[in-house]
Order: structure tokens, then C-alpha cells, then sequence
């Protein structure tokens, strides 16, 4: 049996009767519960609560939305002003999602969750229009294999299931695990095109202390069951890194392991990243000093902060380092006048002096050292 084969069949399963082995404990917000039928309660099956990092007024992604759970725990959150969209390719769990829509909606007061069917590792294909497609052509032979490939590249370019930069948090809930390891990058980069320059990850998934190896890989039980199909702590992280994203963590973790099978500790994480803005990277003279406790630190671009130390940034930078992923880190300098600024050209680790950064633009003619542009 296929990864996705095993995935679908166990959900389907869920769907229609709760699966006990498939619950992980975890503390939902009990207000955000509250309004939500017991259905949907029962039959959602997660690891973490990601709806905790959503604000008023975000366009929410939730991967592998399920029985739509987070999806409405997090419509109470964005407000009037917010949308939620919930992706799955579970036809038994979009049905039970959907179910409650109208009720919901009643309850919130607007009707702003959307469930659509799609894989979370190509959400640029809409699955629900290629079954519409199907019906009316179906694969007979390899030229119609062919033409549908060819249908669906073009259905990803004109009317892509999730649009380019246009999510404000993406979401998932002991869902990424369930994807083949041969996706799992792809997938990744899927978050990170979706997402807003300045946009937010927050994911909760399992993670291994080690490695799985390939005779648990090969259990459809194990993998359906959220636990062959694990990263390795580090490998997690370092796959968001990999992607572009910056500021990439654990923001929760588990102490205790969920599982241990075969020696190997599977545990609950959540780990939050953001987008780099994409903005040119002017110096107008902002500063930032890192507050310690560390001697110095390395973000994800490469650049070096000393503790204690006024250090030159572009003004991307600086809104970044003093925004939430770091600001608890960092004390920002503004210039003391507004100039137009200059593309940045200093090498990492400029100290910027404190005449500069209260008034006097920073600018070196050549770039010094190489590889220092933020």
C-alpha cells in the first residue's frame, strides 16, 4: 500500500469512527471549543494547538484541515475582518468539515471558513476541479496520461488552488509527517510561496530523536499513525531554513515522548517561522544592539550581532529584528533624520558608530569583505 493510499484509508476510517490511537493529549483553548459541535471535536486528530498564534484580521491556511477543528478555532480568532481556508485531500473529512459549515457561520456570524480539496504538497492544484476534469476525460490510455498532466499544468498556472503570497499564518497539525519523504521538500516550498513576504508558519507536528529507519518507513501502520513518517529534530528545522525562511524554531516542545518505538522517542514540537519582507535592503542609518546573554549570535542570513555592541543594518533588517520573531532580542535605533537611503554595501558585522546612527548616513562606495549585503 502507498503512503497516500494508507493516509486516505486510516482518515476515511477517522471520519466515520474516532480513532483513539491517533489522539495525542493536548490543551485546546476551551472558550474557542466551546461553540464547536462534538463531532468535530471527536474526530480531530492533532499534536499541538497552532490556532494559538493566530491575530485579527489574518487569512489563515490550515494543512490538512481534517474535521476543520483549527479551521473554526481559528475563524473565532481573524474576526470580520479575517478568512480561514482549509485544505485536504480526504474526501470522508472535507464531508465532515463542510457538514457544520452553516451552523457555524450562524454561530460565528459570518461564514468565513473555506474547505477545498487539494495535496498540501502542490497547492497550486485544485483536486476537486481535477476530479471534475476526470469524469468528463477519463485516463484510458498513456496519451490521456499525457493530456492530464498537461491539463494540470495548466490549471496550477491560471487558477493555482492557493494563490502566490497571499497567507497571511499557515497552519498544520500533525499533518506534515503523513507526507511522503520524497515531497516533504517540495512541500515545504510550497508553505513558503504561499505565504506574504512578512508572513507566519506555525507548525505542530512529531518529530524523532533519530533518524527512522527504513523497515518503519515501511509500515503503513506506523506511517499512517503519524510516526515512521517523522523528521528528525534537526532535520525539521533545517528543512524551513533550507526554504527561505528565517527565524525558524521550536516554540514548543515536548519533554515527555509521545511514543517510543523500537528505542526511538517521537514527541510533539511546534516550531514558528516568517518570510523575509520583500523589500530592498536600503541603509538610512538603523542600528540595533543585541541584548545578550550570548557573546554574539548569527541569524539566518548570516549576519553577526555582539552583545552590547551597535551594530549596522538595513532598514529590512532592522524591522525584522525588532519585530515579534526577534524583538524580545534586540533594541532597535532609528536615524535620527528620514534620507531616502542608499542600497546597502557593508560587509556582516559592520559596527555602526553612534554618530552614525544618530543622524549621519552610512554608506561605503564598495561592497568590503563580500557576502555582507543583508
Amino acid at each position: 500500500m502507498t503512503v497516500e493510499a494508507s493516509v486516505l484509508a486510516r482518515y476515511s476510517e477517522g471520519a466515520a469512527v474516532r480513532q483513539e490511537a491517533l489522539c495525542c493529549p493536548v490543551d485546546y483553548d476551551r472558550e474557542l471549543l466551546a461553540i464547536l459541535p462534538q463531532e468535530i471535536i471527536d474526530k480531530d486528530y492533532g499534536c499541538g494547538d497552532p490556532s494559538r498564534y493566530v491575530q485579527p484580521g489574518d487569512t489563515v491556511l490550515d494543512l490538512g484541515s481534517g474535521s476543520g477543528k483549527i479551521c473554526y478555532m481559528a475563524a473565532q480568532l481573524v474576526g470580520d475582518e479575517g478568512k480561514v481556508i482549509g485544505v485536504d485531500m480526504n474526501d470522508d473529512m472535507l464531508a465532515l468539515a463542510r457538514k457544520y459549515q452553516p451552523e457555524m457561520a450562524e454561530k460565528i456570524g459570518s461564514n468565513r471558513v473555506e474547505f477545498v480539496k487539494g495535496q498540501i504538497q502542490d497547492l497550486a492544484l485544485d483536486l476537486a476541479a481535477m476530479d471534475a476534469q476526470l469524469a468528463q476525460h477519463p485516463v484510458k490510455s498513456s496519451h490521456d496520461l499525457i493530456a492530464l498532466r498537461a491539463w494540470q499544468d495548466r490549471l496550477r498556472q491560471q487558477s493555482p488552488l492557493i494563490a502566490d503570497n497571499s497567507v497571511d499564518l499557515v497552519i498544520s497539525n500533525c499533518v506534515l509527517n503523513l507526507v511522503h519523504d520524497s515531497d516533504k521538500a517540495q512541500l515545504i516550498r510550497e508553505i513558503f510561496r504561499v505565504v506574504k513576504p512578512g508572513g507566519r508558519v506555525a507548525i505542530s507536528d512529531i518529530v524523532s530523536d533519530e533518524t527512522v529507519p527504513e523497515h518503519l518507513k515501511q509500515d503503513p501502520e506506523l506511517w499512517s499513525g503519524c510516526i515512521s513518517g517523522a523528521l528528525q529534530e534537526y532535520d525539521f528545522l533545517q528543512a524551513f531554513i533550507d526554504a527561505g525562511f528565517i527565524a525558524v524554531g521550536y516554540d514548543k516542545w515536548e519533554n515527555s515522548p509521545w511514543q517510543v518505538v523500537e528505542g526511538l522517542e517521537f514527541r510533539s514540537v511546534t516550531i514558528t517561522a516568517i518570510k523575509p519582507l520583500n523589500e530592498p535592503c536600503l541603509d538610512k542609518g538603523h542600528a540595533v544592539i543585541y541584548r545578550g546573554p550570548f557573546s554574539k549570535v548569527y541569524d539566518d542570513e548570516g549576519h553577526v550581532f555582539y552583545r552590547g555592541q551597535r551594530m549596522a543594518v538595513c532598514e529590512r533588517s532592522c524591522k525584522v529584528l525588532t519585530g515579534p520573531a526577534y524583538g524580545d532580542n534586540f533594541i532597535g535605533i532609528a536615524p535620527l533624520h528620514d534620507n531616502p537611503g542608499v542600497p546597502w554595501c557593508a560587509p556582516s558585522g559592520t559596527v555602526r558608530p553612534v554618530s552614525e546612527t544618530k543622524g549621519a548616513l552610512h554608506h561605503q562606495d564598495q561592497c568590503a569583505g563580500g557576502g555582507g549585503c543583508c
